[in-house]
């Protein structure tokens, strides 16, 4: 009888899907599509803002993949933590250009 329980346990474990994980974004300048293809994640761009889901948990990675697509970004946030300054300029660093400068200007 425990063999059962616990296999029920077990399945039921492995069974449940993950939670997707939310994101926002802020780009200096608004993205010309409303919709950017990301690596593992599509983001809705509208009133200067980009949101999507994923069940990835690595914001600074998602963060990096956005810049590369949108270009600096004036924010970030995941699951409505923002990132720091520091680890939104290392977000920025692989924005087209590769320069925090518009972004420290704002």
């Amino acid at each position: 009888m425990f063999r059962v329980a616990a296999f029920l346990a077990a399945a039921t474990l492995f069974a449940t899907p993950a939670l997707a994980g939310s994101y926002a974004a802020k780009p200096v300048v608004a993205p010309a599509a409303s919709k950017i293809v990301g690596k593992n994640i599509a983001w809705t761009c509208a009133g200067g803002t980009c949101r999507g889901s994923t069940e990835l948990s690595r914001p600074l990675v998602i963060c990096q993949d956005l810049a590369k697509r949108a270009g600096l970004l004036e924010s970030f946030a995941a699951n409505g933590w923002a990132l720091s300054a520091e680890e939104l300029a290392r977000c920025n660093a692989s924005a087209r250009g590769g320069s925090t400068e518009v972004a420290k200007a704002n």
